[in-house]
């Protein structure tokens, strides 16, 4: 029995390996294909992501995973390529200084899941277009999605706010629970050079 799940979990490692399109990456900075043993660009590599293909880019040499590497250099391509910018110098500026700060990780998990929110509507909004308009799904993509932010607009807004709030007030308990934690903890201890604090004996009065 353990050995049949061992050769099918083998079976499914190397069915997603060989799905798995492997690009190399060497010193001269030039991209090889080993699926269609050729060279190519990142214009190339920018097509594989618009048609969802699975790939990873290695380093030739070291066989080190260079993939966000490379989606980074896309992206700053497709931002300074004169084209209208997704990122605002507020938002980069906002973005670096998530970089070190405790909250990071969560950022980086926050903005993953909004994206992956906002793809999920524009596929299905893609879906009823292709069944309304047919052929012309790209019109009917822009005239949907025109709609569905005129008629979600204002109510995305006003969720967005209060989910806005609500962290701003949990975050302020969170503080507070933290600060109420450290008095607590300290509250027995003394220090030179500042003197501990007398507490009240009901006893006495």
């Amino acid at each position: 029995m353990a050995l049949s799940e061992a050769k099918t979990d083998l079976k499914a490692d190397s069915k997603s390996e060989a799905q798995l399109r492997l690009i190399k990456k060497y010193p001269n900075r030039r991209l090889y294909d080993t699926k269609t043993s050729s060279y190519i660009t990142l214009a190339d590599v920018k097509q594989m992501v618009l048609k969802q293909e699975e790939f990873q880019v290695v380093d030739a040499k070291s066989g080190e995973d260079l993939t966000r590497q490379i989606l980074l250099q896309i992206i700053l391509e497709e931002e300074s390529g004169g084209g209208l910018p997704m990122f605002s110098s507020d938002l980069l500026s906002q973005l670096i200084r998530f970089y070190g700060n405790a909250m990071q990780g969560m950022m980086g998990t926050y903005l993953e899941k909004n994206i992956r929110a906002f793809h999920d509507i524009q596929k299905t909004l893609q879906e009823q277009s292709a069944r309304m308009y047919g052929g012309d799904s790209t019109r009917g993509v822009q005239d949907m999605w025109a709609q569905f932010m005129n008629l979600q607009g204002p109510a995305m807004q006003s969720l967005m706010q209060a989910y806005m709030e609500q962290s701003q007030k949990m975050f302020a308990q969170f503080q507070d629970q933290m600060q109420n934690q450290a008095r607590n903890m300290f509250s027995g201890l003394s220090f030179p050079g500042f003197p501990q604090q007398n507490k009240s004996d009901p006893e006495k009065k």
